[in-house]
């Protein structure tokens, strides 16, 4: 197993989460991640598993032992007439996306970043959009943790239940994720098509529009009036893919997504006056664009442009009237916003900490480029998306405690009995756990 005990500094994508681990491990299998955990048993200390560090939060911090699972990656076994695919904890969604396009198959969705590790996506709660599809952890068909004894649990919904409703999305609290495995389905192509229209038109379709396409969302320039409305739909089996040529793909996204961004960014973190102009005629510069490939390459962009995050999901009907009060309270921010909000849909599910669980959402994130002010703006968001019970995505900024979270969660006690029972002495806590679930 390679590890290092000398104290290196881990720092996440988005520099929110720094920490000092007094020793990192990084196990090439099931067996090296326990060897791992009983070391942390025997010097008592604390422990945490690390994905891509793709989190906001300090999810992943610790000052005990880290277990950096980038080296348990890749397929272990698949069965293409049920879909079903077991990966490795550490494997990337890029990888991943990669070995199931040569097997044929695909998941049913995605979100729009694959630098995660599946463990670390379906811990968080990662998802896509779709008003008829769950986020990743419900593709989830069984799992297995280690636990703090070093020994390891097998789950599915036939065996260990409650321990696997609670570990889809299970925060890293319950233990180390070392195998996942994935319902999926054959590969098939979806059809984007990308185009700006008026907000309020938006708003006003917004349940047409969340129902008509199979992946539907749409962003939105705080100081603008136009949304770019983006619609993803699964084309039949055979139908030829018209992918972007490279030429356009590179200036579509290359130039105009990530370096003219960032550019406009730089410059609106440089001189604030200049953010409303810039944001406002980045929404006049929106362009509409079509194009079929493969689903995953339709699902994932390429995003260069550092930016901190706060994501909640609110029930689908509340999708109007908060981004409303977004609106109407852009004018008395401390600083202007620079990015723009982002707005998705996912139907309810049945996993515990599911931020869908038992309802239809709508999820609305907001963004701030990173070291630009977005501490008022990120607090006015927080307090209009908690008056409709909003929840907050696991991985992204949040204020959020656990006497907050206990009354937005029907299965939030389940939840602690599990992890109390699989983890009595708390070896998986860290800061961030505490304040959200509670002391053990």
């Amino acid at each position: 197993m390679h590890s290092h005990s000398v104290p290196a500094t881990w720092t996440n994508w988005a520099g929110t989460a720094t920490a000092r681990p007094r020793h990192t491990f990084r196990p090439r299998d099931t067996e090296e991640i326990a060897e791992a955990v009983r070391t942390a048993e025997r010097e008592d200390l604390p422990v945490r598993p690390v994905g891509s560090g793709h989190s906001f939060t300090s999810i992943a911090a610790t000052d005990g032992v880290a277990i950096d699972l980038s080296a348990c990656s890749g397929v272990i076994s698949s069965d293409t007439a049920t879909g079903l695919v077991q990966v490795h904890a550490g494997t990337t969604l890029q990888q991943l996306n990669a070995d199931l396009d040569r097997l044929g198959l695909a998941m049913t969705n995605l979100g729009d970043i694959d630098r995660q590790t599946v463990a670390g996506a379906i811990s968080t709660g990662t998802h896509g959009t779709g008003a008829r599809f769950g986020g990743l952890a419900t593709q989830v068909a069984a799992l297995e943790l280690v636990l703090a004894d070093g020994s390891l649990l097998r789950c599915s919904a036939e065996e260990n239940p409650s321990e696997f409703a609670a570990a889809r999305v299970g925060l890293g609290a319950l233990g180390v994720l070392s195998s996942v495995t994935l319902r999926c389905e054959p590969a098939y192509a979806l059809e984007a098509n990308e185009y700006p229209a008026p907000l309020e038109e938006v708003l006003e379709r917004f349940d047409e529009l969340a129902e008509g396409n199979d992946h539907f969302e749409f962003y939105w320039f705080p100081y603008g009036s136009k949304a770019l409305v983006k619609r993803n739909n699964r084309l039949p089996a055979g139908a030829e893919c018209r992918p972007l040529s490279p030429a356009r793909k590179f200036w579509e996204y290359q130039v105009m997504e990530n370096l003219a961004f960032g550019t406009v960014c730089r410059l609106g973190r440089a001189v604030p006056g200049l953010v409303r102009p810039l944001n406002r005629l980045s929404s006049e510069l929106l362009s509409p664009r079509s194009y079929s490939d493969r689903s995953h390459r339709v699902f994932v962009t390429d995003r260069q442009v550092r930016f901190v995050e706060s994501e909640y999901a609110i029930p689908r009907e509340s999708v109007r009237d908060v981004l409303r009060e977004l609106r109407a309270a852009l004018p008395g921010l401390e600083h202007p916003v620079m990015f723009p909000v982002e707005v998705r849909v996912a139907a309810a599910d049945d996993v515990w900490l599911s931020t869908a669980h038992g309802r239809d959402s709508a999820y609305i994130a907001v963004h701030q480029f990173v070291g630009m002010p977005h501490r008022h703006w990120f607090d006015v968001f927080e307090s209009v998306v908690g008056a409709v019970g909003g929840r907050p995505h696991w991985g992204k900024m949040h204020r959020c405690n656990f006497e907050i979270l206990t009354g937005r969660y029907p299965k939030f006690d389940e939840f602690r009995r599990v992890r109390a029972k699989v983890d009595p002495a708390g070896r998986f806590r860290n800061a961030y756990l505490d304040r959200v679930l509670g002391e053990i």
